[in-house]
């Protein structure tokens, strides 16, 4: 073999795994790859801040009050 098909089939193989890294990392939600693929990425949507009602806040409240004063009394 001379080194040129030596390193025409290195090329290939190099080629063929940097296809396929790349359908691996598309596949992946959370791809933490590289800073090059996330350099690339626009600003991200933000999400709407949520907004509870003044009851929902009150409820909620109440209800870990209601957790507090149980823990409290097992660990008497």
């Amino acid at each position: 073999m001379s080194i040129e098909s030596i390193l025409a089939e290195i090329d290939a193989e190099i080629a063929r795994l940097t296809q396929v890294r790349s359908l691996l990392a598309g596949s992946r939600s959370n791809s933490s790859s590289s800073s090059v693929n996330k350099s690339t990425k626009g600003p991200g949507k933000r999400r709407k801040k949520r907004v509870l009602s003044p009851e929902a806040r009150k409820r909620i409240a109440e209800a870990q009050r209601k957790r507090w004063a149980a823990q409290k009394a097992k660990s008497k």
